[in-house]
């Protein structure tokens, strides 16, 4: 089909909650990408953060064929090799108890804190089910995890919201203290703001955000559905904090490309979840679960992420080392970075210009994100900047 024919289908007949670029892409291999008019692209996004190994990576590709032929589903009723495989290489990499398999991240985050609003109920009884997230985060797109989200833009339109949520301000463990109450089960952060902009916590914060926990018997939530599966240049993102969390939502990059995400507990609450109080019929699908098994043996050595680190590094020094009007600082860890914009233009026009020279980015808050696959080549970094350096200068 044409561009122009896929856009008519999608007019007609989807519902227009997404502001798309004008592209239809086709195929993909690494971090390019080629359109239905066979131009080319680099893949700065890996589909929000979830392709982590590229586009038709063959172990993947092999490993999901290999499951589908033997079993595509079976449910929840009965076991399967595949999810019980991709647990324990979950829990036994960081250091968590067991694992709830779900489909995606908002998903990931319900289950969190639904985990720590029962593991309250079932130790203080009602009345301390108030969770503290941090102003500008993001947690999700269902009707609770946008009350999670500290963000006003995001609490219109869909009243009532849930309640039982209040706001701190990032990195400032006074404003956290001074939202407190007897009501407050636990506190559920970003350890770096994806949505809100790419902006990282301080390691200092977090360390005492996560010795007031204890202190208080909060349970302390951390949302690693972007930050997770080595996209900051470890496993995740909370082992650089040098903390251990209750509980760790995952989902985006776990399957590289498949729908799967889920919340890791910690031993205080692992046995929080009995049969009937939470399940999905597709958590742990057999051929996402094997993706998932694949993507993290791959991923998971030191070799791997010091090249995601080190790949971070050279596109940040070089993008800084451009100079251009239009751009200023980056920031974040791993390849998970976020790019000042400055001037006149804003972030959504300077994407669009981007990604019609054939550079994939994306934005967040005010300013451009910048998610490649963890695979990306020095090759496809470079075409990629030099797409950047032309347009932008």
């Amino acid at each position: 089909m044409t561009f122009e024919e896929i856009k008519a289908l999608d007019e007609q007949y989807v519902m227009h909650s997404y502001g798309r670029f004008p592209v239809a892409l086709d195929h993909g291999t690494g971090a390019t990408l080629w359109d239905v008019d066979g131009r080319e692209y680099i893949d700065f996004t890996a589909g929000i953060g979830v392709t982590s190994l590229g586009h038709g990576d063959e172990g993947w590709l092999k490993a999901v064929t290999a499951q589908a032929v033997k079993l595509g589903h079976i449910s929840n009723l009965f076991y399967t090799e595949p999810y019980a495989k991709a647990a324990q290489k979950l829990c036994s990499r960081t250091r968590m108890s067991n694992v709830m398999f779900g489909n995606s991240g908002a998903e990931a985050n319900e289950a969190m804190i639904k985990l720590a609003r029962k593991w309250s109920y079932d130790k203080y009884g009602k009345g301390r089910g108030t969770i503290i997230t941090l102003h500008n985060s993001f947690h999700g797109r269902t009707i609770t995890t946008l009350a999670a989200t500290g963000q006003d833009k995001f609490h219109d339109y869909f009243f009532p919201f849930t309640e039982g949520f209040r706001y701190a301000d990032a990195n400032d463990l006074d404003s956290l203290e001074a939202v407190a109450g007897h009501d407050v089960c636990a506190v559920m952060v970003e350890l770096i703001q994806g949505e809100g902009g790419v902006l990282p916590l301080d390691k200092e914060f977090v360390q005492k955000t996560a010795a007031l926990c204890a202190k208080r018997d909060w349970l302390l939530l951390i949302d690693e559905v972007q930050t997770g599966v080595g996209r900051t240049g470890t496993l995740f993102a909370f082992q650089q904090y040098q903390i251990q969390p209750d509980a760790v939502s995952f989902a985006k990059g776990i399957a590289g490309g498949l729908p799967f995400g889920g919340v890791m507990a910690g031993e205080k609450c692992r046995d929080v979840f009995t049969p009937g109080t939470h399940g999905t019929t597709f958590g742990g699908n057999p051929v996402a679960a094997a993706a998932a098994c694949y993507v993290l043996d791959t991923i998971d050595t030191k070799p791997f992420l010091e090249a995601v680190c080190e790949k971070g590094r050279y596109l940040c020094q070089r993008i800084e080392g451009m100079e251009l009007p239009c751009l200023g600082k980056t920031r974040g860890l791993g390849l998970m970075l976020g790019v000042k914009v400055k001037g006149d233009r804003t972030n959504r026009e300077l994407a669009a210009r981007l990604i019609e020279n054939g550079l994939l980015v994306l934005t967040a808050g005010p300013d451009l994100r910048l998610l490649p696959p963890l695979t990306i080549t020095r090759e496809e970094m470079d075409k990629g900047l030099a797409i950047m350096k032309e347009t932008l200068s």
